[in-house]
């Protein structure tokens, strides 16, 4: 083999293998890159976040709308009632940091395996993101698929996304949880009192009044003087009845509600004294709640109104006999008859 016959067998092998690493890696419509790095998918976002004064998510053709007010974020079909902060902060937080991973199909036959299918489809598991400025442009729009399940430990969480108006669909690292469900946003406590600050309740239930004072560890009746033998578990509901109390849903004062049950008048010993007023629902009850307060606790009542004035809250029925008792409500069961002796022979 003469030399010039050997380099030019060696220019045509670096040509083939500069041809083969080209076209080797050369994504073609529909096949997978990887992104090792995880490049940012919004790299600037983080600071434009303080423009941002609505978030929408859309599900199956219904839209869930989260709208700003001052500083707080509340759901816009419940009256603008708070939000969790740490949830939404979390989400906002998740889009921030949502890495790229690697690319996968571009066929919109395929998006429903990924959960990226269009989310106005009736039966479709995507959400579409939104995320406005105060114009209504928006600042972030993002189909968010399925989350991928990873069994190793101490791996970072990964998900499948799109943006609504390409078909590149992505798999991407990141914890982004997006829930189009209003319930599962609800900030849902009400208030805790502890029970033992308990001094006294004032029940009127119907044409009923009833008067509970402490006396101990517990609260005793004092009017009716006359009543029947009550149930000790039964009385300690109602002392417990303002103690970790969360709702099920939560309505504006303005709409309507079905007939008042009756009103309770909750005061502790060291002045505070909470109104709860009952109406009937079409299964559960609900409630509306004002404080006052002593000058001890005066700022405590102004925290409680502060977040309690103009709401309605649903809360379950058995939370009824709680708030506002009858006194068929406590009375104690029965004593047991005894059997009848079998007769003689």
């Amino acid at each position: 083999m003469t030399s010039r016959t050997l380099v030019a067998l060696v220019i045509v092998g670096i040509l083939a293998m500069a041809g083969g690493w080209y076209f080797g890696t050369a994504v073609r419509p529909g096949e997978q890159q990887s992104y090792s790095g995880g490049r940012l998918m919004f790299p600037d976002l983080a600071p434009k976040l303080r423009d941002a004064e609505r978030v929408e998510i859309t599900h199956q053709g219904k839209t869930m709308a989260i709208a700003k007010h001052g500083d707080t974020w509340g759901l816009v079909d419940r009256g603008g009632y708070v939000v969790q902060p740490s949830k939404l902060r979390g989400m906002l937080t998740g889009l921030t940091e949502l890495r790229l991973v690697e690319q996968r199909t571009t066929d919109p036959e395929q998006f429903n395996r990924l959960g990226l299918e269009d989310p106005n489809g009736k039966t479709g598991t995507s959400n579409l993101l939104r995320l406005l400025d105060a114009s209504g442009k928006p600042i972030v729009a993002l189909v968010v698929g399925h989350r991928r399940v990873r069994t190793q430990g101490n791996v970072p969480e990964q998900v499948y996304v799109r943006r609504p108006d390409e078909n590149q669909t992505w798999l991407a690292e990141g914890s982004l949880q997006v829930d189009a469900d209003p319930q599962l946003w609800l900030e849902r406590d009400i208030m805790n009192i502890d029970h033992a600050r308990i001094a006294g309740v004032a029940v009127t239930h119907g044409d009923e009044t009833l008067e509970l004072a402490r006396d101990g560890q517990k609260l005793a009746m004092k009017a009716p003087a006359e009543h029947p033998p009550l149930d000790d578990y039964k009385v300690d509901d109602v002392d417990r009845g303002l103690e970790l109390l969360n709702f099920q849903d939560v309505q504006t004062d303005k709409e309507p509600v079905g007939d008042k049950i009756g009103q309770s008048v909750y005061t502790t010993s060291d002045g505070l004294a909470v109104t709860a007023t009952v109406f009937k629902g079409e299964k559960d009850i609900w409630a509306r709640f004002a404080a006052t307060g002593s000058e001890k606790t005066k700022d405590e009542a102004d925290r409680l109104n502060a977040r309690l004035a103009g709401w309605t809250y649903q809360l379950g029925a058995w939370k009824q006999k709680a708030l506002v008792p009858s006194i068929d409500d406590l009375k104690a069961p029965e004593p047991a008859k005894p059997a009848a002796e079998p007769p003689k022979q």
